[in-house]
């Protein structure tokens, strides 16, 4: 016998046009959403299909037209070995953001299932768990990825590898915290009093429920990870050359700041628009979703 939890159940009769009339209602009414959802789906379209929007390749080399400054042919100028800065950086969203999902995709994952365990069952299991979490949480975050790297070496898998070993504590706490509110509950308590299985009832129903925090938590800790991954790019522990990447093209500016410092400037833009578009679109997603936050 398994319990249903009503309070997440869909109206009944409610169909995808009623679902697309409700979002745009939520749209109108939460402007940072909105605006989050545009800033947002226009990085998810320049990652797509990043080479739609420029005639030339991330790493064609063309020494003559080395360091010219933005102009039509090349709207932001191109680097010392004269390849189009605009082309690297479009380019580099890919990279960066892709490998900056990746590494919170999986410590989400990870930190929900954890944090499942430890807030439903409670007693040793929480014990050991919160307290290696505490640990890892003792450590600044760009410090130990800094240190992760520079052990495993260089390189984009130990990058987010780094990045993923940073987030869990952080998800484990939100899951934690959402799964003891949620044992509280009422059909919680049902289904143990009706005999149900406590693995069937974490896995349909209380995981079902701490989504809605999980998938905040991602959105606001997106612009820390994209800084966090440039910073590892910046000092050579992140992705490596030839590779465009944020990061690294900014390592590589920093040589030219004085007589070419569009090499630099732009994927600092880039960082700022994709830190400020996901910060926007948490922010909406936590009014939009989270009772306490939208009073």
């Amino acid at each position: 016998m398994t319990v249903r939890n009503d309070r997440r159940l869909v109206p009944k009769g409610t169909g995808p046009w009623s679902r697309l009339a409700t979002l745009i209602q939520v749209l109108r009414k939460n402007r940072e959403l909105l605006i989050g959802t545009l800033l947002t789906g226009f990085l998810i379209v320049v990652l797509t299909v990043p080479g739609v929007w420029t005639p030339y390749g991330p790493n064609e080399i063309d020494t003559s037209k080395a360091l010219q400054a933005p102009s039509t042919a090349h709207l932001f100028g191109t680097d010392e070995l004269g390849r189009d800065v605009a082309t690297r950086v479009l380019w580099g969203t890919r990279v960066t953001l892709g490998m900056v999902a990746l590494a919170l995709g999986i410590p989400a994952v990870l930190g929900m299932i954890l944090g499942l365990l430890a807030g439903y069952f409670r007693g040793p299991t929480d014990a050991v768990l919160s307290r290696a979490v505490d640990v890892l949480l003792s450590f600044p975050s760009m410090i130990t990825a800094v240190i992760i790297t520079g052990i495993l070496g260089p390189g984009i898998r130990n990058g987010v590898l780094a990045l993923a070993l940073v987030y869990i504590p952080m998800f484990f706490r939100v899951a934690r915290g959402a799964t003891m509110a949620e044992a509280n509950q009422t059909y919680v308590e049902a289904a143990r009093a009706l005999g149900v299985r406590s693995a069937s009832t974490v896995s349909r129903h209380v995981a079902r429920n701490i989504v809605t925090p999980i998938v905040i938590q991602f959105t606001i800790l997106f612009p820390a990870a994209i800084q966090i991954a440039a910073a590892l790019g910046y000092l050579g522990l992140g992705v490596q050359p030839p590779t465009p990447e944020w990061g690294a093209i900014l390592n590589q500016g920093k040589n030219y700041l004085f007589n070419a410092p569009w090499i630099s400037v732009f994927p600092g833009i880039a960082i700022v628009f994709s830190a400020v578009a996901l910060s926007t679109l948490g922010r909406g997603l936590s009014k939009a979703l989270d009772p306490d936050a939208r009073r």
